[in-house]
């Protein structure tokens, strides 16, 4: 016999009652990569087209292009494939390959190296889009600013907006002020974590000589630059917490199992490319405690 209405366990159309069971996704502990693919989608903020985050097997994120293209249309050099969310130049072996977002971004014109028919007709498409975007309001970023800067012996040491952080023998550039430095993890209610990554008590103070960067050209003016800068110092710390500042994690989700819901915002400090961000005296301004930090007022 057929349900009716009157059947229990069953609605007036014949389908079953009760809240259907939704299967809940999380990251395998062995995932070489926290991050989730539903954060890894981004648009670029010079350009305004769509783009995906991944990370490098260094940890270093880098944009990739969002479709696969073919092989054959992309030249051996700017070839990318993902193995295990991880990516990786070169590639897979497959009739198919990824390409970084930076050889195509419309901003990043006139594009040099070896390219193709099907290169360029992509970068066309792009370019079209973005200036569809700038005629509905799109503002692209702006890639370096050459206003001078001010004397810092002529205003008084405050902590910098986007301080010089020196971590794993590395200089990073903080996405801003050290205590709004929030964590990347997801929480249970699916949002992100607003613990500050930062603990005051760890980092420190100090002038470190200004040394350009490895990949830097020499006929750069390195003249110009500053002889010091102010750095935030964690080299003294153990290596799990420089690790746990570079994954950007507060304390409670440094072992936890949660997955990333954004893409890490440190970038590898280039005294050439952030020179607007250099410092010649150490803060004597203590940073303020961000309101979400465990313990503060």
């Amino acid at each position: 016999m057929a349900p009716t209405s009157c059947t229990p366990g069953f609605n007036w159309d014949g389908t079953r009652k009760g809240t259907p069971t939704t299967r809940t996704l999380r990251i395998d502990p062995n995932s070489p990569t926290r991050l989730l693919r539903s954060a890894a989608a981004s648009t670029c903020r010079f350009c305004g087209n769509h783009i995906e985050w991944c990370y490098r097997t260094d940890g270093s994120p880098v944009p990739l292009h969002p479709a696969e293209l073919a092989a054959t249309n992309v030249p051996p050099p700017k070839r990318w494939h993902l193995a295990s969310g991880i990516a990786h130049p070169g590639g897979s072996g497959s009739s198919w390959c990824r390409i970084a977002h930076t050889a195509l971004c419309p901003a990043n014109s006139p594009h040099t190296g070896a390219t193709t028919p099907t290169l360029t007709e992509l970068r066309r498409t792009l370019a079209l889009n973005t200036r569809h975007l700038a005629n509905n309001g799109f503002q692209p970023a702006a890639r370096g600013s050459t206003t001078p800067k001010t004397d810092p012996a002529q205003i008084e040491p405050a902590p910098p907006q986007r301080p010089i952080v020196h971590m794993l023998h590395t200089h990073y550039l903080a996405p801003g002020p050290l205590p709004h430095t929030r964590c990347v993890a997801q929480t249970r209610t699916r949002d992100r974590c607003r613990n500050p990554v930062t603990d005051h008590s760890e980092g420190r103070w100090t002038l470190m000589p200004v040394e350009p960067a490895g990949t830097a050209p020499r006929h750069l003016a390195t003249h110009l630059l500053p002889t010091e800068m102010a750095v935030y110092y964690l080299s003294d710390l153990p290596y799990s917490v420089q690790l746990r500042w570079r994954r950007q994690r507060c304390a409670v989700h440094d072992y936890g199992t949660a997955a990333d819901i954004a893409v890490t915002e440190w970038e590898p400090f280039d005294p050439f490319l952030h020179h607007t961000h250099i410092h010649s005296r150490i803060p004597t301004e203590p940073p303020t405690p961000h309101p979400h930090t465990p313990g503060s007022a």
